[in-house]
């Protein structure tokens, strides 16, 4: 059980940082908005590791690469565009980002692809997949709760510069998924 603990806080890290950065650029960031950011995030991290334990080895090779690139693309993205409007703001106002469905939908999933390279080799361990990929899940969830609630106490300091941080972060996240998958790691 510790090395799927271990494995659920390294998962988790992305999707961690993801949510503070959605703190950071919400100036109206709620509670509940970090409890659904939790919700999506531990929920793709859960089910992203179920269906890599189901589908096997054979997944694993072809989702390693594509994954990445498609990890990468979608956070390079998302973070480019919240830096690049931080930086030229309309009418000297901070840029509002709303937590729209698809916009959080596409930061989890591209935050739980490695969950699902990772879903095959947790369904050996004597854990068992679905226990597994539930405390995978559920770390996810606490890491994104809390630190989304951080990045609100940081925002609500910082406010336009968080912006361009945040998005600056998105996009290193997405660099550092490339870099390791190019790496074969």
């Amino acid at each position: 059980m510790v090395s799927v603990c271990l494995i659920a806080l390294s998962l988790a890290v992305d999707a961690a940082a993801a949510a503070v950065c959605c703190g950071l650029s919400s100036p109206g960031f709620r509670r509940r908005d970090g409890v659904r950011l939790g919700l999506w995030f531990g929920g793709f991290q859960f089910g992203m590791t179920l269906l890599g334990g189901m589908a096997g080895d054979e997944l694993n090779e072809h989702c390693r690469l594509i994954g990445g690139m498609v990890a990468f693309g979608l956070l390079t993205y998302l973070g480019g565009r919240m830096l690049l409007d931080a930086l030229a703001p309309a009418a000297g106002e901070p840029p509002v980002y709303a937590l729209t469905t698809p916009a959080v939908a596409a930061l989890a999933l591209a935050t739980s692809l490695d969950a699902l390279a990772v879903g095959v080799s947790v369904a050996f361990l004597e854990v068992g997949l679905w226990r597994s990929a539930a405390v995978i899940g559920a770390v996810a969830f606490t890491l994104s709760l809390l630190g989304s609630l951080l990045g609100k106490q940081i925002g609500q300091r910082v406010q336009r510069w968080a912006s361009a941080g945040g998005g600056l972060a998105l996009a290193c996240i997405g660099a550092k998924i490339l870099w390791g998958v190019l790496a074969g790691q």
